[in-house]
């Protein structure tokens, strides 16, 4: 999937005019129904199967649905349990860009990843009080290592707010069968979901915000490589470790970052010549030597481990060249040129468009960051900004997106504990 961009200076985006916030519209049956057919196929094709056990409570009144996010094929899955029932969805706001009048129609609320926005909480309340449920990804992004990625530490007052049940929609296969690092090749693998009543009414009230909070972190602790070893879930794709250095880009045999490539079922360094072949259960085998890592999220651990000894001793720093892209409307992803990003201790600096941009962002503007691979079929990318403007970078820097997001998940619990 593509999106719409333009070429224009910072100054002509600057005075494009933002749009008017609406009330989420009641999605169209229409629309919901061509994107149930739509889905059948590939639900098809990876023998989707299921259990559905909400105790009644999806038929009763609005709920709260939130799901794991692993790959496209999540919302196919969700047009297939949830249909012909109401429920707007809320995602990024870049996915409206070029097709706002379509999104709307289908029941969409866009709200700008890990940026505060006030908006949403009143979009939700609009949302249930017209009997729709509404699907929330409270990851707020793709899974990189095929783990869960930080929530929201407020969800559990947004849930006690809202006041609705809270439905959950786990699944498997999702991320074996499209992981976000293999540049959207399919595997072939089942996929299963399990929908369930995490929370009733009654629970809501009776329980504290951090007990809530407690139910959440419960509900999205999974590890997806641990499943496929446990299962003996076979990939079988020649291309399964190429992008992997995309999350794996720090050698554990050298140190070195960014000599890690990721060619076929091999995941070698370019520096020391360390290699690892990826075995069709996921797991990593060192063609010579020591097997430092054999499952990749521990690797991925050991990476956001170096990273935070780095902001710890003040080492840690990213300084990079971008290309540069704004959206402040849903018209276009406006191209502006090229710029510097740096991110150190002291949070984000964007500087560039001929001097005219200078953005800076706090360690603590968010809990997370997000960044994306082969965003839109562009390019890896880092995204920041505020209410008046996002900013997409594309580092000229490869293999640099995986370590700024854990830096500014560590930096963020940092500085929170300061």
């Amino acid at each position: 999937m593509k999106i719409r961009q333009k070429s224009l200076s910072y100054q002509k985006v600057m005075q494009i005019k933002r749009p008017q916030r609406l009330n989420p519209k009641r999605p169209w049956l229409l629309f919901s129904t061509i994107v149930r057919i739509l889905a059948w196929l590939d639900l098809l094709k990876v023998n989707f199967k299921y259990t559905f056990n909400d105790q009644g409570q999806l038929d009763k009144g609005p709920c709260l649905i939130l799901m794991n996010h692993s790959s496209f094929i999540d919302l196919k899955i969700v047009s297939k349990l949830i249909y012909p029932r109401p429920y707007n969805i809320v995602c990024t706001s870049d996915g409206f860009i070029g097709k706002r009048w379509f999104m709307r129609r289908l029941g969409c609320i866009p709200t700008r990843k890990f940026v505060t926005d006030i908006g949403l909480i009143r979009d939700m309340s609009y949302a249930f009080s017209k009997g729709n449920h509404v699907l929330m990804y409270p990851e707020a992004s793709y899974s990189f290592d095929g783990c869960a990625t930080p929530l929201p530490r407020k969800l559990g007052v947004l849930i006690k707010k809202m006041g609705v049940p809270v439905i959950m929609i786990k699944t498997e296969g999702a991320f074996l069968r499209d992981p976000l690092y293999n540049g959207l090749r399919l595997r072939k693998v089942d996929v299963s979901a399990n929908l369930y009543c995490l929370l009733n009414k009654e629970e809501i009230n009776e329980k504290t915000n951090e007990q809530i909070e407690e139910a959440l972190d419960k509900a999205f602790d999974f590890d997806n490589f641990a499943h496929q070893l446990q299962n003996k879930i076979a990939v079988t794709e020649p291309f399964r470790a190429e992008g992997l250095e995309r999350i794996l880009y720090k050698c554990p045999s050298c140190n070195k970052e960014g000599y890690l490539v990721g060619k076929g079922c091999e995941l070698t360094c370019t520096h020391c010549n360390k290699s690892y072949y990826m075995n069709e259960y996921g797991q990593l085998e060192a063609k010579s030597g020591k097997t430092h890592f054999s499952h990749i999220p521990d690797w991925y651990k050991w990476q956001r481990a170096c990273v935070k000894e780095q902001l710890e001793k003040g080492d840690y720093l990213l300084d990079t060249e971008v290309k540069i892209g704004m959206m402040v409307d849903y018209n276009a992803i406006y191209m502006i040129g090229e710029g510097r990003l740096i991110h150190n201790g002291n949070g984000f600096e964007l500087t560039g468009a001929n001097g005219e941009l200078n953005y800076s962002q706090s360690p603590l503007s968010s809990y997370g960051l997000y960044a994306d691979y082969f965003w839109y079929e562009i390019d890896d990318v880092i995204c920041i900004g505020d209410d008046k403007a996002l900013y997409y970078c594309f580092p000229k820097q490869k293999g640099v997106v995986s370590k700024t997001r854990l830096a500014a998940e560590e930096l963020y619990k940092l500085r929170k504990k300061a």
